[in-house]
């Protein structure tokens, strides 16, 4: 029921990001570490994604709109639209949240 995130076992999905991974039965928070000059590749999920910027910045576009996400934004991405980010000259601190969990992240 309680967790911290300094104690959850970090994963690199792709070179430069970090990410620590909490799942409940139907909904998952993923607390991602991005370092500066880092690209999250585009890509697509058939879950709902949304997320906040909890330090830094990321250049994010979802779908055909590109936007510069800076600390305290927030964002979702849809279902199945396409998505990508990367970070400029700054490391940035993120937490996603899905729907249903994605199981290749468990």
């Amino acid at each position: 029921m309680f967790s911290s995130w300094s104690g959850i076992p970090t994963k690199e999905p792709v070179p430069g990001v970090k990410m620590r991974v909490l799942t409940g039965e139907r909904v998952q928070m993923v607390l991602f570490e991005i370092d500066p000059h880092t690209e999250i590749p585009q890509h697509s999920h058939p879950h709902e994604q949304m997320g906040t910027v909890l330090e830094g910045s990321i250049l994010l576009k979802v779908g055909n709109e590109e936007r510069l996400i800076k600390k305290g934004d927030a964002y979702i991405a849809p279902p199945n639209v396409p998505h990508s980010a990367r970070t400029l000259d700054e490391r940035a601190v993120v937490l996603d949240v899905f729907s249903p969990p994605r199981e290749e992240y468990r």
